[in-house]
């Protein structure tokens, strides 16, 4: 696991789990006043971060995100509100997360693709796909494919262990990777859906602590 820190000189801590294939270069557009811990590229569990400055810590978090702050949360003290941001703790369950033809679309992606699988499925219009380039991530297919394959093992060994409690969500109503009536399902009355939106909500946003 990776990570990127800012620092503003607050007693409060937003720490956010990115998605899969994220890393802190896709949320720079993010201006925040607390100070901000992100989280990507899930390939281990370990997370080395001194948390004890921090009175109030709000945990956001994102698509993959949201299973991994579940097996983490309890490593995180002073936690005050927990916000689930496009999915659910239940990533690979064929109803609720990524079922296996969306699974195969993302085990897929490659250099001849992947233009076209940001517009498809992460942007909602022409001009959110154009922000979005400027702001890609950069790390590598291969990476991206390890974190897939370690996120699948983790899964499988903890699905039936997971605390899927969150005080909030948000969930985009053109999602094409998470299904969104299985959302409000799973959320019920805590969903905030965001219309003409789709995977990546972030550009409907000037700030982390607008989702808190």
């Amino acid at each position: 696991m990776q990570y990127f820190y800012q620092n503003h000189n607050s007693s409060d801590l937003i720490v956010f789990f990115a998605g899969w294939g994220c890393d802190y270069n896709q949320f720079v557009n993010l201006h925040d006043k607390l100070d901000v811990l992100i989280l990507f590229d899930y390939q281990n569990l370990e997370l080395d971060f001194d948390f004890s400055r921090y009175h109030n810590v709000y945990i956001l978090a994102y698509s993959a995100g949201i299973f991994l702050s579940c097996l983490l949360s309890d490593k995180i003290p002073n936690v005050r509100k927990k916000i689930a941001l496009c999915g659910n703790p239940y990533l690979f369950d064929v109803i609720l997360g990524l079922n296996a033809q969306k699974l195969e679309i993302l085990k897929n992606i490659n250099l001849d693709n992947y233009l076209d699988f940001r517009r498809q499925y992460m942007t909602f219009s022409d001009e959110e796909f154009e922000q979005y380039n400027k702001l890609q991530s950069l790390r590598s297919i291969e990476s991206c494919a390890n974190e897939l394959a370690y996120l699948q093992k983790l899964y499988d060994e903890n699905k039936d262990n997971i605390s899927p409690k969150f005080d909030k969500a948000f969930a985009a109503k053109n999602d094409l990777l998470f299904d969104i009536n299985a959302q409000k399902d799973f959320y019920q009355n805590k969903l905030t859906i965001i219309a003409n939106a789709r995977h990546h909500i972030f550009f409907r946003f000037n700030s982390f602590e607008e989702m808190i």
